[in-house]
């Protein structure tokens, strides 16, 4: 993924900007399936988990397959290459202040040292954790990052790269949980009412 090229029986392509890897997963409980490896998992910026859906939606989904009749289905497009890489602009020029970096750093380094943790954020995470949390400045209409931002997207950044001990893999801790109590513990800057100096 990071490499931005395949290669197929030792030919390699290099893959087009932008490139983007979206994958799935079942849960780890399923038979046939294994987690991956924690090298692998921390190549993934977030992960989210989006439930079951509601009554009605599932309907919705049977009644839309009964409609078409066959398996085939097509997409419509709602963006392209150039305004996508236009947008991941908007979020390069996003603002952040020391106090909100090194708030990143101070979560993920928590995540290390956490009682019930084998293994924390990497800083590999910490990047993503800065780069989600700008993102969510530009959704929500800001051109500089607050500490509401960073809770916001921590646990589907940090989340899936800590490993629990294994003595608790049988009880509630998750990386989820330890990802709410580090946001709990470590303290976050004071709030940001304007945009820090663009320096």
């Amino acid at each position: 993924m990071q490499e931005h090229q395949i290669t197929v029986e030792g030919q390699t392509f290099v893959l087009d900007q932008p490139f983007h890897v979206l994958a799935t997963a079942n849960p780890i409980e399923y038979e046939g399936t294994y987690p991956l490896p924690e090298a692998q998992l921390d190549r993934f910026m977030m992960r989210t988990s989006f439930g079951y859906p509601s009554v009605d939606d599932e309907w919705d989904v049977l009644r839309r397959r009964m409609d078409r009749r066959r398996e085939d289905q097509t997409l419509r497009q709602v963006t392209d290459a150039a305004t996508l890489l236009a947008m991941q602009e908007v979020v390069e020029r996003v603002a952040v202040d020391e106090s909100v970096g090194r708030y990143c750093v101070a979560l993920a380094t928590a995540t290390r040292s956490h009682a019930h943790v084998l293994m924390g954020s990497s800083p590999r995470g910490t990047l993503g954790l800065l780069l989600a949390s700008r993102s969510w400045a530009v959704i929500d209409g800001r051109d500089y990052v607050t500490p509401e931002d960073v809770k916001a997207v921590a646990v589907p950044v940090l989340a899936h790269r800590i490993t629990v001990k294994p003595e608790l893999w049988m009880s509630q801790v998750s990386g989820r949980s330890v990802v709410g109590e580090v946001l709990s513990s470590v303290a976050a800057p004071g709030a940001l009412e304007s945009p820090p100096d663009h320096a």
